[in-house]
């Protein structure tokens, strides 16, 4: 039942008609933003009818957070993006505080089924509560299920809330069935991720506990994705107001649980748990499987922390990561940036085996929109410590600074030009392997992402400074040869 009626045809005139008054070059060139309005989680990520869909949190009518809907987009390349009318306005009983974040499934009939939290916001004498629902469409537009919430509190056991339930990630199974890793917080466990089995997805019944904080890794799980990935199954869990401890930071992130899982029993035993992103900005990832068999991976370039405040520079706020491969590596979760960057690859710099000391520039090596690739090659140098410095222009710049002998990167943009009181700076474990420390980095006018020895680590994080500060240096404490791998991309598909 309609508790607002048309609420959205009037987002989508809303989006028709601001969005042509928006100026399409303040945008990044390859990462995502909100057509209008307010982003954050990435929603729905699928491969469907000969397209990459990207649904995402969003609220149209404002730079800052508000009362979420489905914002959408959708790519054949995972670089270029066209925008689609508003998937989903809170417009229901079952919705009226909020569509939040969810998946999609294509369906066998050629549909597309969309699970999101619905939010019943608080009223007289009860609080806000969260349950799951569905709504089918063809891709443009969904109808919402008359029966939802398809999932609520009470078919959970007891012990588990009604008030911290979201985040469903659905799939199919190769028999049809269908599979749920939604979220939780247990009164005793905390964070929680559990298992919900449907034949048809929309009778669902609990399965199980695939996992649980235990007070350990933040205080609750959002986000989750549950995938086999190279023999090993994957838990990404996006954590609340996590202690720092081991290679995490405090505060908000996301972390890979690497395992093996027993359906029968639903028990998940962990074999290796890592940071997702080391990165300042960087939270609620989601992924996709690609027809060609990749697993690819999209987060929210932001986190709950650094968006309050944040300068409001462009008539919307927020962005996507650039998409990423995922693959498993001496047991660690690795990551790429998908190969279609290098369709947007232009003009092409190298240097070769050179040797740097103190402070330098490289011929035709700078700029803010490049895709950079740094190899250092420090053994038998003498070389202890070696520093990156990019949008630079004088008293500005972004410093990635080498502790070669301790086997730790140092990512800091505190001289950015920021006023602000956050965090600026990560230490990150980045160690020479194979006589050499590879470093790549994605430059797109206001974000770095850095890929370090080969997608073993990466570093996330928006940039303050201007677009005009597009120097690059390279120094070190004594010579050191390294070679620089720089291409420039394509401002135009």
């Amino acid at each position: 039942m309609s508790i607002n009626p048309m609420p959205l045809e009037r987002v989508r005139e809303y989006e028709r008609e601001r969005a042509i008054r928006l100026p399409a070059d303040e945008r990044s060139l390859f990462h995502l933003t909100p057509l209008v309005g307010w982003m954050n989680d990435p929603n729905g990520f699928c491969f469907y009818k000969g397209q990459f869909h990207l649904f995402y949190q969003y609220y149209p009518f404002s730079r800052s957070w508000g009362p979420m809907h489905w914002g959408h987009a959708v790519t054949t390349d995972l670089l270029h993006w066209t925008y689609m009318p508003c998937a989903l306005a809170p417009d229901t009983a079952a919705d009226a505080g909020g569509c939040f974040s969810g998946s999609a499934v294509p369906m066998p009939d050629g549909r597309l089924m969309l699970f999101y939290t619905g939010v019943q916001p608080a009223g007289t004498f009860r609080r806000e509560t969260q349950t799951q629902c569905i709504a089918i469409g063809d891709g443009t537009d969904f109808e919402k299920s008359m029966l939802n919430p398809v999932i609520r509190h009470a078919h959970l056991p007891a012990g588990y809330s009604a008030f911290d339930f979201r985040d469903p990630k659905a799939w199919r199974e190769a028999d049809g069935t269908f599979r749920m890793a939604v979220a939780n917080r247990h009164e005793e466990r905390q964070g929680a991720i559990l298992l919900m089995k449907s034949r048809d997805g929309v009778d669902w019944q609990f399965a199980g506990e695939i996992d649980a904080s235990c007070s350990e890794y933040g205080r609750m799980w959002e986000c989750p994705d549950f995938f086999r990935l190279d023999g090993t199954q994957v838990l990404l869990v996006s954590p609340q107001e996590m202690h720092a401890r081991e290679e995490f930071h405090a505060g908000y992130g996301t972390v890979a649980f690497l395992g093996d899982f027993d359906e029968l029993e639903c028990r998940f035993e962990r074999r290796n748990i890592q940071p997702v992103d080391h990165g300042l900005t960087f939270y609620a990832p989601q992924t996709t499987l690609a027809p060609d068999g990749r697993r690819i991976m999209i987060g929210w370039m932001d986190n709950w922390e650094t968006c309050k405040e944040a300068p409001r520079r462009h008539p919307w706020y927020g962005q996507m990561t650039v998409p990423r491969e995922l693959f498993i590596r001496d047991g660690r979760l690795c990551q790429h940036p998908v190969r279609e960057m290098e369709s947007i690859w232009l003009d092409t710099v190298r240097h070769e085996r050179i040797t740097v000391q103190d402070s330098v520039s490289l011929e035709g090596v700078r700029g803010r929109l490049m895709d950079m690739t740094v190899t250092l090659y420090p053994d038998g140098s003498g070389c202890r410590r070696f520093t990156l410095h990019v949008a630079e222009d004088g008293s500005r710049y972004v410093q990635i600074r080498c502790d070669l002998a301790r086997g730790e990167l140092v990512f800091d943009r505190s001289h950015g030009g920021s006023h602000r009181d956050i965090a600026h700076t990560r230490h990150v474990p980045a160690e020479v392997r194979d006589g050499k420390l590879v470093l790549r980095l994605l430059m797109d006018k206001e974000s770095i992402e850095l890929f370090i020895n080969d997608g073993e680590r990466v570093v996330t994080s928006l940039i303050p400074t201007s677009p005009e500060a597009d120097g690059i240096t390279f120094a070190a404490d004594a010579a050191v040869t390294l070679s620089v791998e720089a291409h420039h991309l394509k401002s135009t598909v």
